[in-house]
């Protein structure tokens, strides 16, 4: 079993909206730049197994980014989105990132989304970056919670908009 002490999770964020409607932000990778401070840019098929590019922004390098090439490893809908850096011959790391959605209602949900890092250099991984990727983590799932309850809040308006007086 791997080490906890290499874990960072986000904070647990309750939104007010249906667990389907988050799940679709989540996988409306062309849409990540309007909503996600930490993962700016995605690019990925999503099928299981292929490469998810992902862009981050580099906290060293103020407008530059950082790329990297995980693969998808689990896409349960509407619950669980999850991929993964395998080591290589570039390099060492090796990481798992899980983003999870809890149904908690028809209209109401929770998210938290967590990343165990793995193999020899997930030490100094984590102390390192831990607290970079906890950071980022949380901004995620505030800017997630608010991307959600702002496009519900949309259609509920849309809807009563449609309904003939």
């Amino acid at each position: 079993m791997p080490d906890s002490k290499f874990l960072v999770t986000s904070v647990k964020v309750q939104i007010n909206a249906p667990a389907s409607l988050v799940w679709d932000v989540l996988v409306d990778l062309d849409n990540y730049p309007q909503w996600n401070p930490y993962t700016v840019k995605v690019e990925s098929t999503l099928e299981m197994g292929e490469p998810v590019n992902l862009f981050l922004p580099d906290p060293t390098r103020p407008g530059e980014l950082i790329h990297v090439i995980e693969h998808l490893a689990a896409f349960d809908q509407p619950k669980q989105l999850s991929w993964e850096l395998s080591p290589s011959e570039l390099s060492p790391d090796a990481a798992r990132r899980d983003q999870y959605i809890e149904a908690t209602g028809d209209a109401s949900c929770t998210y938290y989304t967590t990343d165990l890092f793995l193999g020899p250099t997930a030490p100094a991984v984590m102390e390192q970056h831990g607290l970079w990727v906890k950071q980022g983590f949380d901004a995620v799932a505030h800017s997630l919670k608010t991307r959600a309850e702002q496009l519900y809040a949309n259609r509920a308006t849309a809807q009563v908009a449609k309904k003939p007086a």
